[in-house]
């Protein structure tokens, strides 16, 4: 049995040691710009398209982790340089964690953006992405849940371009918001953190 005194040095060592786990893993998480947050948040049914024309939906969020950022296909820079840092990234984890989660691209520019544009678009990265799209109703709808804001153009004619956040959603398997990799991305501490934050069950 311990003694009163044994009790106390042990929670007080436990107490001493707590704060500097916490410290260093928001150090960590610091050094590669994940926000988590406090509790998951649900996110609303919602339905768009995926770049083979078929059905995502809240459903397709489910069984496996998702990096979802929104953009568009004639970004000039924000856009592919997330997709090479990301693939970059990715193609650093183990195995096991990288088939564990899928990047998607969803479109803040419909018009333009059909389901064909962001399959060929996505496919000169040759890392498994996928794209959506749909219409705008639906799309803000998403862009609100995932704290991911973007303008929609005012004209969709000629040369445009449109205003949208630099930030990633994580959402969980059991499809619920659950941080952001907020920009600007910093790869190497990205590659770090970012599978303890992956290898989560939920």
């Amino acid at each position: 049995m311990l003694t009163m005194l044994q009790r106390s040095l042990a929670l007080l060592a436990l107490a001493c040691v707590m704060p500097s786990f916490a410290s260093d893993r928001d150090t960590l998480l610091d050094q590669a710009n994940i926000l988590l947050l406090p509790r998951e948040r649900a996110i609303p049914e919602f339905e768009l398209i995926d770049q083979d024309g078929q059905p995502f939906t809240s459903a397709s969020l489910q069984q496996r982790w998702h990096i979802l950022f929104f953009g568009f296909t004639a970004c000039p820079d924000i856009c592919p340089t997330t997709l090479s840092d990301m693939r970059r990234v990715l193609s650093q984890l183990p195995a096991e964690i990288r088939e564990g989660v899928q990047l998607v691209l969803i479109s803040a520019d419909p018009a333009r953006d059909t389901p064909q544009q962001l399959k060929t678009y996505l496919s000169y990265y040759r890392a498994g992405f996928i794209g959506v799209t749909g219409d705008m109703y639906q799309l803000q709808k998403v862009s609100k849940a995932l704290g991911l804001p973007f303008v929609p153009a005012s004209e969709t004619d000629g040369d445009y371009s449109v205003s949208h956040s630099g930030n990633l959603a994580l959402v969980a398997p059991n499809g619920s918001l659950r941080g952001h990799i907020r920009a600007p991305l910093k790869p190497d501490g990205l590659k770090e953190m970012l599978p303890q934050v992956l290898e989560r069950k939920r």
